[in-house]
Order: structure tokens, then sequence, then C-alpha cells
């Protein structure tokens, strides 16, 4: 296996745009009016979403890298407390999370990282598998936040 290979196509899709769409095409031009607003009954706001997003993923990379990271209880705190965000909330939240995905990238590229290597503190885990978990926890979120822009009459065909 050409490991190059390998590594650039772990980065395409941990930055989306092939089959799923990445963070800034999902978020382009939404209206800050609808980052809380439930698209429908019992669906998720897509201000829940994107935290719930920015949580997991800083969990699984903080687990990846910190043999003492300890993990917020599930489910709650993997989700945020409230249905709408402050400006703030929302920017601090969409500069955590791209932060956090680029240093999955980093680690991604990073030469020195086996990928299929067991994580030493990770329960069998390897690094490859934790990337694949972020790529694979972002892409379904991203695709409901598209639903619920749809949904929203906030979602222009890109």
């Amino acid at each position: 296996m050409d490991e190059r290979r390998l590594r650039a196509g772990l980065v395409e899709l941990l930055r989306g745009g092939n089959a799923h769409a990445g963070w800034e095409p999902a978020l382009k031009g939404l209206a800050p009016k609808h980052r809380g607003v439930r698209p429908a009954p019992g669906l998720h706001t897509i201000w829940q979403l994107v935290e719930h997003a920015r949580l997991a993923q800083e969990d699984i990379l903080r687990y990846t890298l910190d043999p003492d990271w300890r993990s917020p209880e599930w489910p709650e705190g993997f989700w945020p407390k409230t249905q709408r965000p402050s400006g703030r909330q929302w920017g601090v939240s969409l500069a955590a999370l791209r932060r956090d995905l680029e240093s999955v990238v980093a680690l991604v590229n990073d030469p020195a990282t086996d990928l299929s290597a067991e994580i030493p503190h990770g329960e069998g885990r390897t690094y490859l598998r934790q990337v694949l978990l972020v790529a694979d926890h972002n892409a379904y979120h991203l695709a409901q936040i598209v639903d619920a822009r749809r949904l929203l009459g906030d979602w222009k065909r890109r």
C-alpha cells in the first residue's frame, strides 16, 4: 500500500467535499436565526449538531493523544446545554472545531505516526481507527445539518 496515498485520502475524507459536504460548505450562508431552530419536532438544532460534533471530535482527538484524558459523561457531556447559541458561542465552537480537525489532519500527515499502530493507552484501538471515527462521525452530523437546512428553507443547492 502506498502510505502517501493513504494519508492523502484520509485528509480528503476528513475535510469532506467528495461523498459528503465539509464544514465550510455545510455552514456557508447559514442565517444566524436558524442556528437554534428545531427544523421539525424531535430533531436537533444546527447549533446542537455542530457543538455535539465539536465535543465528540475533541474527545476522540484528546483520547488519542493524551493518556490522562478523561472523556465527559455520556450523553450529557457530549451535547450543548442550550438549544440556541449566542454569537460568541457559535464563533468559539466553530473555531475549536476547525482547530481540532486540523490537529487530526496534522496527525495523519505526520510521517512519525504509524497509522496502523495501536495507541499505547488505547485499549487496542489504532490511530487509523480514531481518524476514521472522526471522519465518520463528522460526515453523519454534516448530513443532518444539510437536512436541517433544507427543512428550514436555508439550503441552496451548491
